[in-house]
């Protein structure tokens, strides 16, 4: 009898270049200049990335390129949530007070404020031509690419 092995490697697909962003922009501005800059159509998605175990969520933005086969997706990489403290004052009359807790969605790029995510099945795309295109976007800081597979969490690019 013979025996089938499964490895998770086989079903990791890695045909996707990922660009890091440094912007302290809103999300929908940041997708509006994309669009405007590298002639996208980004649009929100109505569900967010959520992560239930994390209890943390991420704004996407998709645009299906049918015509040339390329998927192009923004993902924040940042998630602000307000929880209640944990420490009290100790006096009577005091308020809970909240803490604002920051969440990753890759923790290795801790600095990393979005990812641009480039999936296609040709590799026809000029990551460098993308590159000095939103260099040219005086509201990103700095933008360079990713090596996936040095990724730890890659499976929360996954979606």
């Amino acid at each position: 009898m013979a025996l089938h092995k499964l490895q998770v490697d086989d079903f990791y697909d890695d045909s996707y270049k990922l660009i890091a962003i440094h912007s302290r922009l809103e999300d929908y501005r940041l997708a509006y200049l994309l669009n405007k800059h590298l002639e996208l159509r980004l649009e929100r998605k109505e569900k967010d990335i959520d992560f239930k175990y994390l209890e943390s969520s991420y704004s996407i933005f998709e645009w299906d390129n049918e015509t040339e086969y390329i998927l192009w997706n923004l993902i924040s990489n940042v998630c602000k949530k307000e929880e209640d403290s944990l420490y009290s004052s100790g006096t009577l009359f005091s308020d809970n007070e909240k803490v604002l807790k920051t969440f990753h969605l890759i923790c290795e790029y801790k600095k990393v404020d979005y990812f641009l995510k480039i999936s296609e099945e040709s590799q026809s795309i000029n990551e460098k031509t993308i590159l000095s295109k939103l260099q040219d976007i005086p509201q990103i800081i700095t933008s360079y690419t990713v090596d996936p597979l040095k990724i730890k969490s890659k499976d929360h690019l996954i979606f």
